[in-house]
């Protein structure tokens, strides 16, 4: 599985649920302080397998819905589609697949003894 990582002195790491708590291919929101976060795990047809998080604001819609959306790929890229206007976000990047002057924040995620974690 993939996940995004750095240095453990520049982040905060914050518990979220465990792995099998997130059904393939779908999402989960976390509050984390005043911040609600979309954590997403994304099962390829090949069975790679990734995990991302993001901001669960929909920039477009404006609402707190991005953990509802539908999740998939892109050629190579794995996506999200907002739940309200089917617009497409790269999980790695935030950046709006269908709009390029719009993108949402992302944050790092990994996995530890079973639980997923989301840096800040």
């Amino acid at each position: 599985m993939s996940t995004s990582t750095s240095p453990a002195s520049a982040v905060t790491w914050h518990d979220i649920c465990a792995l099998n708590d997130i059904v393939p291919n779908t999402g989960v929101s976390a509050l984390i302080g005043r911040r609600q976060i979309a954590v997403v795990r994304v099962v390829t047809r090949v069975g790679n397998e990734s995990l991302h998080a993001l901001s669960n604001w929909d920039p477009i819609g404006k609402a707190m819905v991005m953990a509802r959306g539908i999740v998939g790929t892109k050629g190579d890229i794995p996506k999200i589609a907002s739940p309200l206007y089917k617009q497409s976000y790269d999980l790695r990047s935030g950046q709006c697949l269908d709009d390029p002057t719009v993108s949402v924040p992302v944050y790092q995620v990994r996995v530890s003894e079973g639980v997923i974690q989301v840096g800040l």
